[in-house]
């Protein structure tokens, strides 16, 4: 199983950026898709997650109006659209798949690397 985040960069202060998370070595419309992000010296939080078929999601408080999670079940792909970006935002983020729905913040079975994100004020 291979989950590969992608899309990060620099970027200022009020910009946009697009994360997607490709999966391989698995049936990828079985799995719920998460975004997680760590920046340094700090634990990682969640940021969104999508059900398996799309009908749900889920934000942190801190992203949710700014962020917006989606899935592309024919190209095993999940997207994480990022605007309005703030300084705080920049860390290192991750993607994750797991079976269930019933915690959708935590308990992920497959990680892939991550893609920093770098904004400046």
């Amino acid at each position: 199983v291979q989950l590969q985040a992608s899309g990060g960069g620099l970027v200022q202060a009020g910009g946009s950026l697009r994360l997607s998370c490709a999966a391989s070595g698995l049936t990828f419309s079985l799995y719920a898709i998460g975004w997680f992000r760590q920046a340094p010296g700090k634990e990682r939080e969640f940021v969104a997650a999508i059900s398996r078929g799309g009908s749900v999601t889920d934000y942190a408080d801190s992203v949710k109006g700014r962020f917006t999670i989606s899935r592309d079940d024919a190209r095993n792909t999940a997207t994480l659209q990022m605007n309005s970006l703030k300084p705080e935002d920049s860390a290192v983020y991750h993607c994750a798949g797991r079976r269930s729905w019933d915690t959708p913040r935590i308990g992920y079975n497959y990680w892939g690397q991550g893609t920093q994100v770098t904004v400046s004020s």
